[in-house]
């Protein structure tokens, strides 16, 4: 008796089907990439308010091109992500004073190697915008400006 899976023809693998990854996907893996590379500057993070630290992010994918034939799309089967590409916008709120560039470049790093890795899709475009910075002056009053 000959098995089922022995009488199925043999599919190349590029050729077997469609994976997708879903914006929302995409966005949860920053998000939760963004938060582990900001919670490693543990400094000024007192500052900012609980409910306030989560990073808003905001991921369009678009599909990977079409393939013909491995070597044709830029090289070696494996050399790029097969998902597509994805342009992100990343909002965060920051602790001050404290090194804002380097918690900006910690972000984009790390969102960037993860979302690749697990992902499968390559950032092609990553916006970190700074939307709002804490400070411990400034959680005495709500309206009060600190100079």
């Amino acid at each position: 008796m000959t098995r089922e899976a022995d009488r199925r023809p043999t599919v190349p693998r590029g050729e077997r089907g469609a994976t997708t990854v879903a914006d929302r996907v995409v966005a949860k893996i920053a998000a939760q990439a963004a938060r582990e590379a900001l919670g490693r500057f543990t400094e000024p993070t007192g500052h900012v308010p609980p409910g306030h630290r989560t990073p808003h992010v905001t991921a369009v994918v678009r599909g990977a091109p079409e393939r013909n034939g491995s070597e044709k799309a830029g090289g070696p089967a494996g050399s790029r992500p097969a998902h597509g590409q994805v342009r992100m916008r990343i909002a965060v709120e920051l602790g001050y004073p404290s090194d804002v560039g380097a918690q900006c470049a910690a972000v984009r790093r790390e969102v960037t190697e993860r979302v690749t890795a697990w992902g499968g899709v390559e950032v092609s475009d990553l916006v970190v915008a700074v939307e709002r910075l804490h400070s411990a002056h400034s959680r005495r009053t709500g309206r009060e400006r600190v100079g």
